[in-house]
């Protein structure tokens, strides 16, 4: 927790600095499932006297597709969006206008690299054991989109951000400040093969994958992988925006922000 003191901190300061005097902190699923959750956010109150709103998975989607509904259009057909986190994986069938369908799945990269130890590098066995965990879980997801038939798929959040960066460094995709990118599936699928037989040192070497994501990048592409396939997706996009810029929105909305 001294981690997440010392971020909040960080952040505070630097909010402050640059003129802020509104505040607002939300927290996931690591706060959502942990024990001492109740501790956390009265320490942060007693340390930093900022209210921290633990918020459930199905609102944290909606904050998501918020978000990323302002970088991605989403056209009028549904598509799916997905944000990866640690704890877990927030997904959302919607166009750009409505919700169809939403669900939060504990499959989020940390608690698979804790629940499913990975050889260096990953064997075939634990990929499918991994494999067949995830397909099992996402189950009503299969379901919805067997009923809204998304071919879209964008997504939010560090793993994503990672493809485009890896893509940009292969001179696959341009270097651009834009919100938002198309990735190219079939060079995402040879990003991926490239995840699932690489060693640790392989992946550290490779140019835009953030050191921290070096292994935890593959229980990510995994999860992506298994979309693209089981669902059918035709197209992927990239989206600077997430959970701060759909809840900025929703400020917006409401009068409370300039």
């Amino acid at each position: 927790m001294q981690r997440a003191y010392g971020v909040i901190n960080k952040h505070l300061t630097t909010a402050k600095q640059l003129g802020a005097t509104l505040f607002y902190a939300f927290a996931t699923s690591a706060v959502r499932d942990a024990a001492n959750g109740y501790e956390f956010v009265s320490e942060v109150k007693h340390r930093f006297g900022i209210d921290v709103e633990v918020i459930s998975g199905e609102r944290e989607a909606e904050l998501i597709w918020k978000g990323v509904s302002a970088a991605v259009d989403l056209g009028d057909k549904p598509a799916i969006v997905v944000d990866i986190g640690g704890g877990s994986n927030e997904t959302i069938i919607a166009n750009s206008d409505r919700i169809f369908w939403l669900n939060s799945f504990n499959l989020g990269v940390t608690r698979i690299a804790e629940m499913f130890p990975i050889s260096d590098p990953i064997t075939s066995t634990e990929l499918n054991t991994i494999e067949e965990y995830m397909y099992k879980t996402i189950h009503p997801l299969v379901l919805a989109s067997n009923q809204f038939n998304p071919q879209i798929l964008a997504g939010s959040s560090g793993s994503f951000d990672s493809f485009r960066k890896i893509l940009m460094h292969k001179g696959i995709m341009p270097s651009s400040s834009e919100v938002s990118a198309e990735i190219p599936l079939d060079e995402y699928l040879n990003l991926h093969d490239f995840f699932i037989t690489s060693t640790h040192a392989q992946r550290l070497a490779l140019p835009g994958l953030d050191p921290e994501r070096v292994d935890l990048i593959i229980p990510a592409s995994i999860f992506v992988n298994l979309l693209v396939q089981r669902l059918g997706i035709k197209k992927m996009f990239q989206s600077d925006y997430a959970l701060k810029e759909g809840f900025w929105r929703e400020l917006m909305v409401k009068g409370k922000v300039y």
